[in-house]
């Protein structure tokens, strides 16, 4: 199978498939039949008849649900016995192929040559997004995101877990998942000019919490020592017992997790990247409202997550925003003249300031000699003005105040606590790491030199820092496209070994050495240290 490359679908969605081709079987398929109608000597009943040519054309076995049973013998002779009938695939939790078994979705009569279509969903703890795929040919039709409504609870993920522990409120938090993904569905089959009810697979990529809270499992224990979360591999679930609005008789996989906070979407990240069959050591990360990183290569994986907070998603910053049309997204400072000049998205007003643009405010900043490597605005600044009051669409001013600087620079620290724990726990350091991947937001919208600049990457050869985009949805989309991706990442979840931050006693100790840019230690970041020697 082939992909059609496309690069944007949606502007608030970006898509990065350009790299990848998709040859396998996808999770869902079209079978068009012209069965041999019943006669003398042949009375073999309806549903063997048809289950006997399905069988031969998927090879595997195929269960048919009960509702489809009663309406088999009416469509069949519909169209005189010409019958278009679509499977979806499925294996129980660590069967992988050997178990490969498919379920009947929908029987129509006559030859139907469209599709089928496939969605992935990244649920995010801030953002749910999805592709929509036409199967039949390979083809990402739409793409869409937008807000997780249960945002609105609470930004952070122990906040949710804490509203979750009264069946109310976790019914609430289901309820508001639930919907999110119907919003992503609906726009995304409006865009396709198809119904909903024709999806009839669908792949689910989501950190450990927000898969339960979608599935309306108790999350209590994810927090709680020893960490122990309902399920890390819930595997197929059919979507009318979830209440997504898609077929109902389509299958959702959920890609398993490792961890109480290392999920399927780090797992679908490690995936996309490739790191697992590679032999030098990668490091890939995952920084939002939750920080998540994998060291590792084809022979070993560790995985280990903390608390982030959304600087990087606009979330706490006065003037931050989505990365959404209007919003700043790239700031220069010229360090010479002290004169700010700054981009939008799609050139709109100025009407607040995203992730990537606190980030390049930040580091110009810092090169320029503005703020210091404390994070403070060197006097008599009281805050660093990106765009003036008569260029905003607000007419105000937007702008970073010190305490903005400071909490990007708490979730900074949290990053570089995250990573220098993780290295350390398998006796690596930086000089071990060939290669770093930047997954998610994370890394799809940061220029690289500014993420390096702060002290969020690395400081490794710029041809060696990979931006994957959105990892997740793409990981989701291999698996959805090609049913061996998926038997690929149940073997990955096998071989990750989880470190719990929550036991590491030197955390601590790397998240103050983190409260400075780029770190406490500037000979780990050497291209760094000597453009801010004049400021010290």
């Amino acid at each position: 199978m082939r992909v059609t490359p496309t690069s944007s679908l949606n502007a608030g969605c970006p898509v990065m498939v350009e790299r990848y081709e998709f040859k396998g079987r996808a999770l869902t398929e079209k079978f068009q039949l012209e069965l041999r109608p019943p006669g003398s000597g042949d009375n073999i009943a309806d549903t063997d008849r048809l289950r006997q040519a399905l069988e031969r054309r998927s090879s595997c076995p195929v269960g048919i649900p009960l509702d489809l049973l009663k309406e088999i013998p009416t469509r069949l002779r519909q169209q005189e016995w010409k019958v278009t009938v679509t499977v979806g695939y499925y294996w129980p939790p660590g069967w992988g192929l050997k178990g490969l078994t498919a379920r009947l979705v929908e029987v129509e009569p006559g030859f139907d040559y469209s599709g089928p279509f496939g969605v992935a969903v990244d649920l995010g703890s801030t953002t749910v997004a999805g592709y929509l795929w036409d199967l039949g040919v390979g083809r990402l039709v739409a793409a869409y995101s937008t807000f997780n409504a249960q945002v609105k609870v609470g930004e952070d993920i122990l906040t949710r877990i804490h509203h979750a522990a009264t069946s109310q409120g976790l019914r609430e938090l289901q309820e508001d998942a639930v919907a999110s993904i119907n919003r992503v569905i609906a726009l995304l089959a409006r865009r396709a000019n198809i119904r909903p009810h024709a999806i009839t697979a669908g792949v689910i990529s989501g950190n450990t919490t927000m898969v339960h809270l979608l599935l309306g499992l108790p999350p209590t224990n994810i927090c709680r020592s020893p960490y122990v979360p309902v399920v890390n591999a819930p595997g197929f679930i059919p979507a009318e017992q979830i209440g997504l609005y898609i077929h109902p008789q389509a299958l959702v996989y959920f890609l398993p997790g490792v961890g109480s906070y290392v999920g399927g979407d780090i797992l679908a990240g490690i995936l996309a990247s490739g790191m697992h069959r590679q032999e030098d050591i990668g490091l890939l990360a995952d920084i939002g409202t939750n920080g998540e990183m994998v060291l590792g290569n084809r022979e070993w994986l560790v995985a280990a997550a903390g608390a982030a907070g959304p600087a990087l998603e606009g979330g706490v910053i006065s003037c931050g925003m989505r990365a959404e049309p209007g919003a700043v997204y790239k700031v220069y400072i010229d360090s010479q003249t002290g004169k700010i000049t700054y981009q939008t998205i799609e050139n709109e007003p100025a009407r607040g300031i995203c992730g990537s643009g606190v980030v390049d405010a930040i580091a110009q900043g810092l090169l320029a000699g503005i703020i210091t490597q404390r994070g403070e605005l060197r006097a008599p600044l009281a805050s660093l003005v990106v765009v003036p009051a008569e260029e905003s669409a607000t007419g105000k001013p937007i702008e970073l105040t010190t305490t903005d600087i400071q909490r990007f620079l708490r979730t900074k620290a949290a990053a570089n606590a995250i990573m220098f724990t993780l290295l350390e726990s398998v006796g690596c350091t930086l000089k071990d790491v060939k290669y770093f991947y930047a997954a998610g937001a994370f890394g799809e919208h940061l220029d690289v030199e500014s993420a390096v600049v702060v002290g969020l990457y690395p400081d490794l050869p710029r041809e060696n820092i990979i931006s994957l985009g959105n990892s997740s949805l793409m990981g989701a989309s291999l698996i959805l496209t090609d049913l061996r991706k998926g038997q690929e990442v149940e073997e990955i979840a096998r071989r990750v070994t989880y470190v719990e931050m929550n036991n590491s006693p030197r955390f601590m100790s790397h998240f103050t050495a983190g409260l400075f840019f780029p770190h406490t230690d500037l000979h780990l970041f050497p291209s760094v240290q000597d453009r801010l020697k004049s400021h010290t």
